[in-house]
C-alpha cells in the first residue's frame, strides 16, 4: 500500500496519510492487550471483562506488528482485556473513533492535526514512529530524475492530499525547481500506475514498500524530505481515542492496561525480528502477507532504528518528539494545509502538545 493509498499504512484525507482506500479484510476478534510486564496483579489489570475495538489504518503489516505479538504471547489476556481489532473503514480509523465506532483506533499526530482543526476532539496516546519512513520516490529507470527538482513540470501519483503537496512543493523548491507539478489518482498498486507511465512519482515507506521494491521490483530512486528542507518528523505513528472516551475510569484503566500489553509486544519485535514477522503472517493469515516480506521489514525497522531515539536503545519509548512534531505542524500550517470546520484557515498552528498526551505510556511503564 503506498502513501499515496493511505497513511504509513493509512487513509489519506487532504492530508497526506488520510484517505484511504477499501476496507479489506473481515473484522479479526481478538483476545487483546495486557499491561502484564512484570504485572504484580489486579492493580495491573483493567477492571474483569474490560473490552476495547482497535480499528487498524491498512492492511496488517509491521506497524501493527506490537500488536498482534502481545495477543499472540498473551499479553492481552494476562491484562485482563478482550480485543477486538477491525478492519478500516472506508472513512478511516480517525473518523471511526470520533464516531465511536472503534475505542482506539492506528493512526498518526500530523493525521490529528488536520482531524481536529476541523472539529474532531482526538488524542494520540502511543507512539512507534522515531523516525520518518515516508520517502518520495520515482522509478530507478527514470534517469531523467536525479533530485526533487526534476518533479518539476512531472506528474505526482496521490490523492489530493494538502499535507503531501505541501512536502513536495518544498522539496522541489528547496532543490531550487519551481513546485510545479500535475497529479493523477493512483489506482490500486502505485507501482503499476508509475510503471504504466500514467505517473512519474509517488510517495512510498521505506519499511514495507520500500522493501517489497528490493525484493520484488521494480528498482526505485528515492527522496527522504528532511534532506530536502522539510522539517519534523511527518510520522509519528500510534494509538488515537477521542477525549470524551477517556473521561470514563475504565477506560482509562483499560487503555493503560493495553499500552502496557503493546510496548511489550513492540519491544519484543524489536528484540525478536524474525520470531516477531512469524507471529505477525500466523496471526493474520487472511491478509496473506508474504513471510519474506514481513521478515525484511523487521530487519528494516531494527537497522535503520524507526522505532527508536537512537541506534544503541533496546527498547521503544512509546513517547513522542514534541519538537519534531510542532516543527512539522507549523511548516504545514505556513503552507496552508489546515482548515477549520468552516474551510477557513485557522487562526494558528496546530499544537502538539495539545494532540498528544504522555499519561497511558507514563503510566504504563510504571506498572
Amino acid at each position: 500500500m503506498s502513501m499515496s493509498e493511505n497513511s504509513g499504512f493509512r487513509r489519506i484525507p487532504g492530508h497526506k496519510l488520510i484517505v484511504r482506500a477499501l476496507a479489506l479484510t473481515a473484522a479479526l476478534c481478538m483476545a487483546a492487550t495486557s499491561a502484564a510486564c512484570g504485572a504484580k496483579g489486579a492493580e495491573n489489570k483493567a477492571d474483569d471483562g474490560s473490552k476495547l475495538s482497535f480499528m487498524l489504518d491498512w492492511t496488517p503489516n509491521t506497524n501493527h506488528v506490537g500488536i498482534y505479538v502481545a495477543r499472540h504471547l498473551g499479553y492481552f489476556d494476562k491484562a485482563g482485556l478482550k480485543l477486538t481489532i477491525l478492519p478500516t473503514a472506508q472513512a478511516g480509523a480517525e473518523t471511526s473513533v470520533q464516531n465511536g465506532v472503534a475505542d482506539v483506533g492506528f493512526s498518526k499526530l500530523s493525521n490529528l492535526a488536520t482531524f481536529n482543526s476541523q472539529g474532531a476532539d482526538l488524542r494520540q496516546v502511543f507512539n512507534i514512529g522515531q523516525h520518518s519512513v515516508a520517502r518520495w520516490c520515482s522509478l530507478a529507470s527514470r534517469t531523467d530524475i536525479q533530485t526533487p527538482k526534476d518533479f518539476d513540470g512531472k506528474t505526482f501519483v496521490s490523492f489530493g492530499s494538502a499535507e503531501q503537496t505541501a512536502v513536495v512543493k518544498q522539496m522541489i523548491r528547496y532543490a531550487g525547481g519551481k513546485g510545479d507539478f500535475k497529479r493523477v489518482t493512483s489506482g490500486t498498486n502505485t507501482f503499476a500506475t508509475l510503471t504504466s507511465g500514467k505517473g512519474d512519482f509517488a510517495g512510498f515507506y521505506a519499511n514495507w514498500e520500500g522493501v517489497e521494491s528490493e525484493l520484488k521490483g521494480p528498482a526505485l530512486h528515492c527522496f527522504t524530505q528532511a534532506d530536502w528542507g522539510v522539517p519534523g518528523n511527518p510520522d509519528q505513528l500510534g494509538f488515537v481515542v477521542k477525549n470524551s472516551w477517556l473521561q470514563q475510569a475504565g477506560h482509562r484503566r483499560a487503555l493503560t492496561a493495553f499500552v502496557k500489553a503493546c510496548l511489550r509486544g513492540y519491544n519484543y519485535a524489536l528484540s525478536h525480528p524474525d520470531q516477531a514477522a512469524d507471529i505477525l503472517v500466523k496471526e493474520t493469515k487472511g491478509s496473506a502477507i508474504d513471510p519474506t516480506l514481513a521478515k525484511r521489514s523487521m530487519e528494516s525497522i531494527v537497522k535503520e532504528g524507526y522505532w527508536v531515539d537512537s541506534p544503541d536503545q533496546k527498547s521503544i519509548s512509546g513517547l513522542i518528539n514534541v519538537k519534531d512534531a510542532q516543527d512539522y505542524l507549523d511548516f504545514q500550517f505556513k503552507a496552508g494545509t489546515y482548515r477549520d470546520a468552516k474551510k477557513a484557515d485557522p487562526d494558528k498552528a496546530p499544537q502538539a502538545k495539545d494532540l498528544w498526551t504522555d499519561r497511558y505510556v507514563r503510566e504504563a511503564a510504571d506498572q
